[in-house]
């Protein structure tokens, strides 16, 4: 994204940059909308009954992750531009809609829609900028991951539960082990929020919605600290 110029694109549109300056303001302007366009490609189809709120969840789950890998260059301007255009907010009004249907209600709402949109976007960066290392790199795929396993060895000799655990591992194709990986994730959310659900339908014990374990209160409030 640094490399982009409005003299750089006008020149490959065969126009000046001026012309540019006619249909957008500026350099952050024209992301915002080429931003807005790739969340187009996340389709999420008409619900036909309440229940289907995991089915729009996981399509766009599955659609965002895609369009993550297929667009790289996005994933550092997610948080960082504001995601206002269009069809950003279709895709937000659908799910929104979807868990409002099947009960979700108020903050319970609003948690639980931020839940899968920050568990899609915070699984897939990683897996992203993964892949634009291993382009950026001279090596190959596979001599570039056995040279970080080589740094894996050294980094973790202290822990030998954790290197005979990753000594079993099959790294052969780490697209599918990544696409597992999500899946799992996923799956392991969207059954949390179905009992949180089923708890938030149950009037007779509504649970606080940022309830944890002691553990957990103790970890935030260290955090707060900190």
């Amino acid at each position: 994204m640094e490399a982009l110029s409005m003299r750089k694109l006008g020149a490959r549109l065969g126009a000046g940059a001026t012309s540019i300056y006619w249909h957008v303001s500026n350099k952050d302007e024209l992301l915002e909308l080429v931003l807005d366009e790739v969340y187009g490609e996340v389709r999420i189809p008409e619900l036909t009954e309440p229940a289907s709120w995991r089915d729009a969840a996981a399509v766009f789950a599955y659609g965002m992750r895609q369009a993550m890998l297929k667009h790289p260059w996005m994933v550092p301007l997610l948080g960082v531009l504001p995601s206002f255009g269009p069809n950003a907010l279709a895709v937000n009004n659908t799910l929104m809609t979807a868990f409002e249907e099947a009960g979700f209600t108020g903050k319970t709402l609003d948690y639980a829609v931020g839940a899968v949109v920050s568990y899609t976007l915070g699984a897939t960066t990683p897996e992203v900028t993964w892949l634009n290392m291993v382009a950026r790199s001279e090596a190959g795929a596979d001599e570039w991951l056995t040279n970080l396993m080589r740094q894996v060895e050294v980094a973790a000799a202290d822990y030998p539960d954790m290197l005979a655990r990753y000594s079993t591992e099959d790294f052969s194709d780490m697209g599918v082990a990544k696409s597992l990986t999500f899946d799992f994730g996923l799956v392991a959310m969207l059954d949390g929020l179905e009992v949180r659900l089923r708890w938030h339908l149950d009037e007779s014990k509504p649970p606080d919605p940022s309830s944890a374990s002691p553990a957990v209160d103790a970890a935030v409030d260290a955090a707060g600290r900190g």
